[in-house]
């Protein structure tokens, strides 16, 4: 729960939320909450060590478009709220390889977040306007209940509610596909079948049609490595995925 969820990103009206009013919302001490936070950030940051033993992936990070003092925002849903995602590791990738750029990133991603949703949280992405936008979304929009022949969020829809977040934002962009999912995992999984939930990689795979569309950059990972769920990224898929990213926006600049 710790790794996805993070009530501070959609409680804000309630002030500062230190680790002595989050803990307890987990069963956990203030000191057992930031314990298990730290032990994430650590394995990001060996992650992006590891990464950056590639001289390849160290002259990426050193192409990527982001000016000194720019500040990065990530929009998107659980595969970038993951305090293990691609967005926490290019954070200490820049961290470790351009410590002098000082490059602040926000990672405004919710777990569970469609497209409609991301729309009400455009006060948080204006309110200190970025230099640059990742946004990943889609994959909640592609969720279908039960026999449901429709998707929680129809295909027009999505696209639509995509080129709004994109107006409503005067900065670099670029857009991170959604990852296709394990359909066999995600139907043996018991939390999904009590919860009546699915996805269809056709469904996912439309939606990457609308973003290769898109006159920004789109970032494509065509063969993710899952959790036991099929759905979220395991730590080796979110390397794999930073890689991609990394290396897609270098090759932008060049």
């Amino acid at each position: 729960m710790l790794r996805f969820q993070h009530p501070e990103k959609v409680l804000g009206y309630l002030g500062p939320l230190s680790a002595d009013r989050l803990g307890p919302l987990f069963g956990l001490s203030s000191d057992e909450y930031e314990q298990i936070r730290g032990q994430y950030a650590e394995q990001a940051r060996q992650i992006a060590a590891d990464l950056l033993a590639d001289q390849e992936v160290a002259e990426a990070v050193d192409r990527l478009p982001f000016a000194p003092g720019a500040h990065v925002a990530a929009v998107g849903e659980s595969t970038t709220a993951d305090l293990l995602s691609w967005f926490e590791i290019l954070r200490h990738l820049l961290g470790l390889r351009r410590p002098h750029d000082r490059i602040t990133l926000v990672n405004l991603a919710v777990t569970g977040q469609t497209t409609t949703q991301a729309l009400a949280g455009l006060p948080a992405l204006t309110a200190q306007p970025p230099d640059w936008v990742l946004c990943m979304l889609g994959g909640n929009d592609a969720t279908r209940f039960g026999g449901s022949d429709t998707t929680r969020v129809s295909l027009g829809e999505t696209e639509r509610n995509l080129r709004l977040l994109r107006g409503a934002c005067a900065a670099g962009w670029a857009w991170i596909a959604p990852t296709p999912v394990d359909e066999a995992r995600i139907a043996a999984y018991q939390p999904f079948q009590r919860a009546g939930l699915r996805w269809a990689n056709d469904d996912v795979a439309a939606i990457a049609s609308i973003l290769a569309d898109m006159p920004e950059p789109t970032v494509a990972l065509t063969t993710p490595a899952h959790e036991d769920d099929g759905l979220h990224l395991s730590a080796a898929g979110q390397r794999a995925l930073a890689e991609v990213v990394v290396k897609a926006l270098a090759e932008e600049t060049s």
